[in-house]
């Protein structure tokens, strides 16, 4: 029997590998909007921490407990057989969050959408940056030591991207996973191709939008142009069951109405996946 799946709606406000107060403020603004789009109150989890640029060690060791956090809000959701909606500041949530959704849901692929890989360990980090290790963590390319399981390669595709360390992308050729560029056209087909309407789990960096379009903390030229990004969310929404969505680096401008706009022009652009919750997800028993 299918039942529809009830948004579990949660923004982490402790920090992970935070190099800015905007991605903190960003989570729990969009937070804020989704709840008022879905018609359910988030849950504000967490105490801001001083961002500050550190060695992944450092950060891997002061942020376990959040860490752990975001992966047990998706073990909740999924086990209560809600549907999990997280809002970070960073990527590095995805260390325990992603595995812990395709443990539930080993029939789904992982839709990885960001600027950057991810796709660092310890051996290939240029910048020791955590967050630019999530995907290769949440895969078992390098152990976390957070007990969360991996993902198989060949279950990830990743897009949007357009900036790569040597070392991952060699990586990422030698891997099952599937990249793909940001070419306006070639991106949606290609990711279509890629989940052949499986069940999927969203990851979501907003720098993946382009520069000139979306604020981010590192502007990587050459990205996904908002309508462009609402299109794949609306295929991908129309061909697959969202098993979760989990958003990050939304660089929130501290200027009043430039927040405004650009809280807008996220929502606008997840409005697929919003309208896909209450009607068109749903969990099989």
């Amino acid at each position: 029997m299918e039942e529809p799946l009830t948004p579990s709606l949660v923004a982490l406000r402790c920090r992970t590998s935070d190099r800015s107060r905007a991605a903190a403020r960003g989570a729990e603004e969009l937070a804020l909007l989704v709840g008022k789009r879905l018609g359910c109150e988030p849950r504000l989890i967490g105490t801001l921490g001083e961002p500050r640029e550190a060695h992944f060690t450092e950060d891997l060791r002061e942020s376990r407990g959040c860490l752990l956090e975001a992966g047990g809000q998706v073990d909740d959701a999924l086990s209560g057989e809600n549907l999990p909606v997280l809002l970070a500041a960073e990527c590095s949530i995805a260390l325990t969050t992603v595995p812990t959704a395709l443990a539930h849901r080993p029939d789904a692929r992982v839709l990885w959408l960001d600027a950057h890989g991810d796709f660092n360990t310890p051996e290939t980090t240029t910048s020791g940056y955590l967050g630019g290790m999530a995907l290769a963590g949440a895969c078992g390319r390098w152990d976390a030591g957070l007990g969360a399981g991996a993902v198989d390669v060949g279950r990830v595709a990743l897009a949007g991207v357009r900036q790569l360390d040597p070392g991952e992308r060699e990586a990422l050729e030698r891997s099952a996973v599937t990249v793909i560029g940001a070419s306006p056209v070639e991106t949606l087909v290609a990711v279509k191709n890629a989940l052949d309407g499986a069940p999927v789990y969203l990851h979501i960096d907003l720098d993946v939008l382009d520069p000139e379009s979306f604020p981010a903390r590192l502007p990587t030229p050459g990205g996904l142009l908002p309508e462009k990004l609402f299109d794949i969310l609306e295929a991908v929404a129309g061909d697959c069951e969202i098993v979760g969505l989990e958003v990050t680096g939304f660089e929130a401008p501290e200027d009043e109405l430039e927040r405004q706009a650009a809280a807008s022009t996220a929502l606008h652009v997840f409005e697929p996946l919003l309208d896909a919750i209450p009607e068109g997800a749903h969990v099989g028993h």
